[in-house]
């Protein structure tokens, strides 16, 4: 999947994966994830999240990941923030108050980049990549992540025959294939959403499970 395919998603507003709403596992788990007040939260593939300002409205730094300018500028715009901008690197850099979005490609980033960061929020990243990329993308995560790491990771698992991704099924199977070499997994909540998602009904989807993860490493088990 090239960036072209998201370039084009967020110029046409065809972002159906895009929530008008705090995610609910969010606001029920991140208190679970141990992170405390102060500390840097990654948040890759972060497009223009709502989750982004409540982070943040927790006390939290907040860095998101995001290849799509026109997701960064619409979130400081709908926010109502002034962004300052910056370059890091490879990365354009926009930031206000405790909010940093880094414009560019996710696997750019270094472990300098991310050095202090305490907490991983992943809700639109893994499942948004076909499979050699979501391989890349857990490999690269673990390697630049401090071993003190903790964070929150939302997958979808559904029959991946019966309608295209993205966002892309991710079994339980693959995450832990993907991170259980490096990260202590625990589910904090499963669940049937099918009933809920008119485009996987209409794709004549027989299931759609949404599986909430805890996830730990380093000395912080």
């Amino acid at each position: 999947m090239q960036p072209e395919f998201w370039h084009k998603r967020w110029a046409s507003n065809q972002i159906g994966f895009h929530s008008s709403e705090v995610n609910p596992y969010l606001l029920r788990f991140w208190g679970d994830v141990g992170i405390s007040e102060g500390a840097r939260v990654l948040v890759p593939l972060c497009g223009k999240s709502l989750d982004l300002a409540w982070l943040a409205g927790q006390g939290l730094k907040v860095l998101g990941v995001e290849l799509s300018e026109k997701a960064i500028e619409e979130f400081f715009s709908e926010q109502q923030l002034s962004a300052q901008i910056s370059q890091q690197g490879p990365f354009k850099v926009y930031s206000a108050e405790s909010i940093e979005l880094w414009c560019g490609d996710f696997f750019a980033l270094t472990v300098n980049d991310v050095a202090d960061c305490a907490g991983l929020y992943d809700r639109a990243a893994l499942i948004a990549l076909p499979p050699e990329m979501r391989e890349r993308y857990a490999q690269h995560l673990t390697r630049i992540l401090p071993a003190t790491c903790n964070g929150l990771l939302v997958t979808l698992d559904y029959d991946q025959t019966q309608i295209d991704g993205p966002p892309f099924s991710v079994p339980d199977a693959n995450v832990q294939q993907l991170l259980a070499a490096e990260w202590q997994l625990e589910i904090l909540e499963e669940r049937d959403v099918l009933a809920s998602s008119s485009k996987f009904l209409q794709a004549g989807a027989t299931r759609l499970a949404e599986r909430v993860y805890r996830l730990r490493r380093g000395i912080a088990l």
